[in-house]
């Protein structure tokens, strides 16, 4: 009989690949805001400044622009560095590096020049945090030619994923949803590597597919479970690399099912859903029996008071309605959401980073 899989959380998964890596390569070092911290960015740079010290875990100032300039400065001189910003709004700060010259190093050169850099952004919804620090711009820097864009949503992917990051020659923006930082899963130990843009498919299902990204699978599998009571199956493939986008195992799926649903965390209009629903309408329109849904935010900014934020992030329940009016089931009716409930938090255990 084979031992249980060993679980870890999703922020424990991070953690343990920035150790692993460390340890592996003395070119790797993490810097951000709270790195060497108590809080430790979450937990996810929990011990590594007393096991590495601080040349190898620097805490910076807030001046996010000149850091990832720094940052860039490091890799081209053959460092692996991983920044961190605990809001991805304070990697707005540092547009131009990021993009005009972190995502175009590469190319500019030849290929001669490389700028092996990972940028860690936090994403998110949580304790009212409102307009300017809850918001998923996942969809600007896929945009970008030259960025690699990753989104795990499990544990083991989170690991495996930023292993990867860490070790590809070029930057990648790996974004963490604050959701699912306690979630449990399994975790292999040691080195292993989930692949950049390869989609996984977490659940085989017949009736319709439905393609998410980052904290959205959750809300789909929990869909998936409501409606297999019904007879009604969801397969979910999860595309955890926004940029390059492999469109292979979505379209594979839609070949099968005939239906298509698109729940990403981001806005709706020119978001990575729209991406995904044109590639499938000009590859596999004669596959489709429905017209494709796409489950995002509503285009207005992310609210603060309960009373909006309770009515504006999609759920499981708004992908499940999806799913069986795609496949010609009768609908149920909507739950109440009572006013003492406060959806702004995944549950009674969450609390914030300090």
């Amino acid at each position: 009989m084979s031992a249980p899989a060993r679980q870890l959380t999703f922020v424990g998964a991070l953690a343990e690949a920035l150790d692993l890596c460390m340890a592996r390569d003395p070119r790797v070092f993490v810097l951000g805001l709270g790195a060497p911290d108590a809080a430790a960015v979450f937990g996810s740079t929990q011990g590594l400044a007393d096991k590495y010290g601080p040349r190898r875990v620097l805490d910076m100032p807030v001046s996010e622009n000149g850091m990832t300039g720094v940052a860039i400065g490091a890799a081209l001189r053959g460092m692996r560095p991983v920044m961190t910003h605990i809001r991805l709004e304070f990697a707005m700060l540092a547009i131009d590096p990021i993009v005009n010259q972190a995502a175009k190093w590469h190319y500019m050169f030849g290929g001669q020049a490389s700028v092996p850099l990972v940028i860690r952004m936090v994403v998110g919804r949580g304790w009212g945090q409102g307009p300017q620090h809850s918001q998923s711009l996942q969809a600007w820097f896929a945009h970008v030619p030259g960025l690699k864009v990753v989104m795990p949503a499990t544990p083991h992917d989170a690991k495996g994923l930023l292993i990867s990051a860490i070790e590809d020659d070029n930057p990648v923006v790996f974004i963490e949803h604050r959701w699912l930082y306690s979630i449990h899963g399994p975790v292999p130990e040691g080195i292993y590597r989930v692949p950049l843009g390869r989609p996984s498919v977490l659940r085989r299902g017949r009736h319709v597919t439905v393609v998410a990204t980052s904290y959205m699978t959750l809300e789909a599998s929990r869909a998936a479970d409501e409606l297999a009571r019904e007879g009604l199956e969801l397969e979910i493939v999860d595309v955890h690399t926004l940029n390059p986008f492999n469109d292979g195992p979505v379209r594979e799926s839609v070949r099968k099912t005939g239906r298509l649903i698109v729940a990403d965390a981001g806005w709706r209009s020119v978001g990575f859903a729209a991406e995904v629903v044109a590639r499938v309408v000009e590859q596999n329109l004669g596959d489709l029996a429905e017209p494709p849904v796409r489950i995002t935010l509503p285009d207005l900014p992310t609210p603060t008071t309960r009373a909006l934020s309770n009515y504006y992030y999609p759920l499981g329940r708004d992908i499940a309605a999806a799913a069986r009016r795609l496949a010609g089931r009768p609908p149920k009716p909507e739950p109440e959401i009572k006013p003492e409930a406060f959806l702004d938090v995944p549950d009674a255990t969450f609390s914030g980073p300090f």
